[in-house]
């Protein structure tokens, strides 16, 4: 018998919401055991939907991984560390990721007050309005007809609303050159004081200028990490900037809980995503 296959598909949505929306996407798994990941911090919000429960259940480092339940749409804030998540709720799910500072033409909510919070859809678009998009999203009869009632939900809820120029430019360089760019770089090219230029972008981000380029640059070992089987973990810190290895490892566990050699034995098919190992969990 043939094993079933995962089902995916993602777009970037249609201007304007492609300045604001990086991809939407779907997936759907065959049915797995309940099982924890580790989702680690990528530097963007994220709206999920569970469409085979409406239910979503996350475990929080600090509170003895003690489950908290909301509803099956949540919004996502800005993580500055990693969250455990059922791996079960992946069976069938809809998401879309923004891109930094891009949640608030449709939520109207400042990123600072959601770092490191999962809201129920509905605290954000009202009761009827989530319902109405779950509705939606079950209607339709195939994964890219799902894509499709999700982009029109975005672009009905979608106010103009831009970034701070100075914060559209920081962004920019830091994505160029994560963990390169100092903060004194960027305000000596945009004209605001640090203290200014700081405020700003925690107001229109989400997290202060000097983690987000710190999450960045995680993110880059990352995507270094993927390139073999084989990875030379010292080759990756000095490549990504780190001053030093126990730098890179001390940022690496900052994020992740875990270390290196902890997420090359865990990792998934997801770079984001990491099997949940109790024991790496306790020495983390």
């Amino acid at each position: 018998m043939t094993a079933a296959v995962p089902r995916q598909a993602h777009r970037v949505p249609a201007p304007p919401l492609d300045a604001f929306v990086a991809s939407i996407w779907y997936y759907e798994n065959p049915p797995v055991p309940n099982a924890l990941e580790r989702v680690l911090p990528n530097g963007a919000a994220s709206l999920i939907v569970n469409l085979k429960e409406d239910q979503t259940r996350v475990y929080r480092p600090g509170l003895g991984y003690r489950c908290e339940t909301a509803s099956g749409a949540i919004f996502c804030g800005l993580s500055s560390r990693y969250c455990l998540i059922d791996k079960a709720e992946q069976e069938c799910v809809l998401g879309v990721s923004f891109r930094p500072g891009g949640s608030l033409p449709f939520f109207r909510v400042p990123p600072r007050e959601t770092l490191d919070v999962h809201v129920s859809l509905e605290a954000l678009w009202g009761r009827r309005g989530a319902a109405r998009l779950r509705e939606r999203l079950l209607e339709a009869p195939v994964a890219e007809a799902k894509l499709d009632a999700m982009e029109c939900a975005l672009a009905e809820a979608w106010r103009p609303a831009g970034l701070h120029p100075a914060v559209e430019f920081a962004l920019g360089t830091f994505d160029r050159r994560p963990g390169e760019t100092s903060i004194a770089e960027v305000t000596a090219r945009i004209g605001l004081s640090a203290k200014r230029f700081i405020e700003r972008f925690k107001r229109e981000v989400g997290m202060a200028p000097k983690r987000y380029n710190r999450i960045l640059r995680f993110q880059r070992a990352l995507a270094h990490a993927e390139k073999g089987i084989s990875v030379d973990w010292t080759r990756i810190a000095v490549d990504c900037g780190y001053f030093d290895q126990a730098h890179f490892i001390h940022d690496f566990r900052s994020f992740s809980g875990i270390t290196p050699t902890a997420y090359q034995a865990a990792r998934t098919e997801f770079r984001n995503h990491v099997k949940f190992l109790q024991s790496a969990a306790v020495s983390a």
